[in-house]
């Protein structure tokens, strides 16, 4: 959790819905999106809500104003427990990890729409996401260790994953910041846009992957996050156990039914 800046009373996550898709917003865009604990429980119960609903079917993550999310409010989790600061942190913390647990286990897709600075526990929190959008004038930048920090929010879990071990300790000791193009390049996000088509881009990818197998993709997501701390013949059966879950429920039934009538399957 990286990012100085002090926030405000009111609502503070907003949750808007066009059909199958919910578009999940942090909405203190004066502080640059920056989460202390009452923001980071506000989103948590929101990805929650999302989780448990079964008319939702894909999620957008996104930040209101200029910025994605600029991370942790230093100031106000330092003021938590003035003496000993490290406090304020491990509590936060722990609300904000369960925010990535939930977007990590979610059985449907989640798609973070970066459309302005992810730095700090920004950074982190989009990582989470299964893919990224990324505003062609937005950056990223891992911020922890310029700041005396190490990383949460599930950093160092997603980033050697994405971009491998070596590049993972580039971009934590060195902290550069990434711009979009670079960002990019490092497979660090899924597809850049300009900033002025990124919300209408995000959300005619999300319309299509809600328009997909959902429970599919949802066993696919949980193989993939076991699939670097396993040994090969536990994930051949989670595979094994996963595919005929699918292919017994109503989504596979249909998938394959629509291809060997060679039509396109209705999932939903």
């Amino acid at each position: 959790m990286s990012g100085e800046t002090s926030g405000a009373a009111g609502p503070l996550v907003q949750i808007a819905r066009e059909g199958a898709v919910a578009t999940v917003t942090l909405d203190r865009p004066e502080a640059f999106n920056a989460f202390d604990e009452a923001l980071i429980t506000e989103l948590w119960h929101a990805l929650r809500s999302l989780t448990r609903d079964d008319t939702v079917r894909a999620v957008v993550l996104t930040g209101a104003g200029r910025a994605f999310c600029a991370g942790g409010n230093l100031r106000a989790v330092m003021a938590m427990a003035p003496e000993r600061p490290g406090e304020g942190f491990y509590q936060v913390a722990t609300v904000f990890h369960q925010c990535v647990q939930e977007i990590r286990t979610m059985p449907k897709p989640v798609i973070a729409a970066i459309n302005g600075a992810a730095a700090g526990g920004g950074f982190s929190l989009a990582l989470a996401c299964d893919l990224r959008i990324m505003a062609d004038s937005a950056f990223l930048q891992q911020a922890y260790t310029s700041n005396g920090l190490t990383m949460d929010g599930g950093g160092t879990f997603t980033l050697p994953r994405i971009v491998g071990l070596a590049r993972a300790l580039e971009l934590c000791l060195l902290d550069e910041r990434l711009s979009a193009a670079r960002s990019l390049e490092l497979g660090l996000v899924t597809r850049v846009v300009p900033a002025a088509e990124l919300a209408a881009t995000a959300a005619t990818v999300a319309a299509e992957l809600a328009h997909k197998a959902t429970g599919a993709m949802g066993r696919v997501k949980q193989l993939l996050n076991r699939a670097f701390d396993t040994a090969l013949e536990e994930q051949l059966e989670r595979e094994r156990l996963a595919i005929t879950d699918a292919a017994n429920g109503p989504e596979g039934r249909e998938g394959m039914t629509a291809f060997l009538a060679r039509r396109k399957p209705s999932f939903g």
